[in-house]
């Protein structure tokens, strides 16, 4: 493994030369991963002292696998996102080394359209006992290069352990996981303050992270929830469902209510497969 590092090493910043979305990730992934096989593989081949391949009973196993402490990995525009994978890897022989990466496509490795590569050559792996270690790499999501918006959705991490007695596994899918478009979300409601039994227009706005432009853009056709609460209470109530719009007033939300009580108000969205859940800050309004 040490040597599929050094590979890697060399490998992965060729493919990252040209910088392009999501092409060259896939490219850069999959270097690292030949990399890593390519020198497991022949391992097996040389001549080891026939007790130690003797003792190459079965492959390693890895199990026990945790992206992002078990949360969605929500990425915005800009800004990257660094996120630490945990397994568990056994062998018979204790484990020599170990390594992962994130990627997302078809149902096999080779029909990756993107993946992220580690931060650090190796995973960190630390014995618990004579046969088992704890592993431990960090991945940074970078919007601007590894992610468009189809690439949003269900992820799979790769992963390869290696014993002590040169045996290995490889897996095209040890996990799955949920890369999100990060989502915003408004709420206005005025005039404030307002005379009692008079109309309060309550607006807001639903957007989400755009990974084609670096922008933000409206969410339409969404689910979002109206909720209200006294202002001296502090639980939200939901009064009605609203369907976010579309063209011209993308993502945007309104509505009327009459003015009775100081009331703080604020919009829910509940998320989907692809954008996580947000619900907006609240905005109370004075009657008077």
């Amino acid at each position: 493994m040490s040597g599929a590092l050094a590979l890697s090493a060399l490998v992965i910043p060729a493919a990252q030369a040209d910088a392009g979305p999501t092409g060259d990730a896939a490219a850069a992934a999959k270097a690292a991963q030949e990399a890593a096989v390519q020198q497991a593989a022949p391992a097996k081949q040389k001549a080891v002292p026939s007790a130690l391949r003797a003792a190459e009973a079965t492959d390693p196993t890895i199990s026990d696998v945790v992206v992002n402490g078990g949360k969605d990995v929500v990425v915005g525009t800009t800004n990257t996102k660094t996120v630490t994978v945990t397994f568990t890897a056994t062998d018979d022989s204790g484990i020599y080394s170990a390594t992962a990466l994130l990627w997302h496509g078809g149902s096999t490795f080779d029909d990756m359209d993107t993946g992220v590569v580690p931060n650090e050559d190796e995973a960190t792996c630390t014995a618990t006992s004579a046969t088992t270690a704890k592993c431990e790499q960090t991945f940074t999501f970078d919007p601007q290069y590894h992610l468009t918006n189809a690439a949003a959705g269900t992820w799979k991490v790769w992963a390869l352990a290696q014993g002590n007695d040169y045996g290995y596994i490889q897996k095209d899918n040890v996990k799955s996981f949920s890369v999100k478009r990060y989502a915003k979300l408004t709420t206005n409601a005025s005039p404030e303050p307002v005379t009692k039994g008079r109309t309060i227009t309550i607006t807001g706005s639903l957007t989400r992270a755009n990974w084609d432009t670096s922008k933000y853009a409206g969410y339409t056709q969404q689910s979002v929830k109206l909720q209200s609460r006294p202002a001296s209470g502090s639980t939200y109530s939901t009064l009605k469902t609203y369907t976010s719009g579309s063209g011209s007033t993308a993502g945007q939300v309104k509505t009327t209510r009459t003015a009775t009580t100081d009331t703080c108000w604020r919009y829910n969205f509940a998320g989907t497969s692809t954008t996580p859940a947000v619900v907006s800050t609240g905005d109370c309004v004075d009657v008077r």
